[in-house]
């Protein structure tokens, strides 16, 4: 199949579950070398907090976040030695960082190392339990900048993550939220509390965004060789574009999914595949635009799935 009509998609924080990537770790030799690589470079347990756990180990920031990462990575290289090539790629969040990994934008040990600094510093940027996030469901945009209005009467609320139409994650102190859910079930809406550890691409990490800032001075970023998508802008990254200042604006900047897979299926994308654990982007494609393709790839089954798939178009 064409290469440039399909979309690599990796998943964020949440994600994450005991025994992600196992079956590829056990069945696929080059999946084994990126993991036991990965616990190389980030000197950190990874084969062990992939497969065993404990979920709330693997539920901390500092751990989530480079375990995902590496999970992703290993699926890709499931689907790499089967041949399955994308042009576009885009993650959620967390999942930009595997993006520009697979893009060569970033070497398999800065992205790694970036991510695991990113982790520490956006777990412990506030302090415990100040701020949190909740999804919005249910309620268009007209309401939902009414709900932000009027729950930020009770301290800072923001939109972090426009997943797709009618689901919005918001982020900011406990009390604006918890007023948030309570305002969204008053105007028709949802409000779910989510389960991460603060408030997320909100200005409540200003701070933690310029702390990171420090480690991706020292990086390097290659010329990128796919079409990457940048979450704080919607749109691909070009060759204008300060990729350090905008990874840096990341932690701390609004996520535009919904804006990112329309601009991917208005070039030509009619086949997106969540590369690594979960399903949650392909549930926001579907979503978004019914007339595309939606696999994912997370374990054996669900890449010989697509290996048929793919074949029969």
């Amino acid at each position: 199949m064409n290469s440039k009509n399909i979309a690599f998609l990796f998943p964020g924080q949440g994600a994450q579950y005991v025994g992600m990537a196992k079956e590829f770790y056990d069945e696929i030799p080059e999946c084994r070398e990126i993991i036991d690589k990965a616990e190389e470079i980030l000197n950190m347990p990874i084969k062990d907090m992939l497969f065993n756990g404990p979920e709330e180990a693997l539920m901390q920031t500092e751990n989530a976040q480079p375990t995902i990462v590496v999970a992703s990575l290993v699926a890709l290289k499931a689907l790499e030695i089967n041949n399955i090539r994308a042009k576009y790629t885009a993650g959620l969040s967390l999942g930009e960082y595997a993006s520009l990994i697979f893009s060569g934008a970033l070497s398999l040990e800065d992205g790694l190392r970036l991510v695991k600094e990113r982790g520490r510093i956006m777990g412990s940027s506030l302090p415990k339990g100040l701020g949190k996030m909740a999804a919005i469901l249910k309620l268009d945009n007209e309401k939902l900048e009414e709900l932000l209005k009027r729950a930020s009467e009770f301290g800072v609320v923001e939109a972090a993550n426009y997943n797709c139409p009618k689901q919005v994650a918001i982020a900011g102190e406990n009390k604006a939220i918890d007023e948030a859910i309570k305002i969204a079930k008053e105007l028709g809406g949802l409000g779910i509390p989510l389960k991460v550890s603060g408030p997320f691409h909100s200005s409540l990490l200003k701070g933690a965004s310029e702390e990171f800032y420090e480690t991706l001075k020292n990086v390097n970023i290659n010329k990128l060789d796919k079409v990457v998508y940048s979450n704080a802008k919607g749109l691909p990254y070009d060759e204008k574009d300060d990729v350090k200042d905008i990874l840096k604006r990341h932690i701390s900047s609004s996520v535009f999914f919904d804006k990112t897979i329309e601009h991917m299926i208005e070039n030509g994308v009619d086949t997106f595949i969540e590369v690594g654990p979960g399903k949650v982007l392909s549930g926001f494609v579907k979503k978004i635009n019914r007339s595309v393709k939606v696999l994912n790839v997370e374990n054996m089954e669900s890449l010989n799935k697509v290996l048929l798939t793919l074949k029969e178009i």
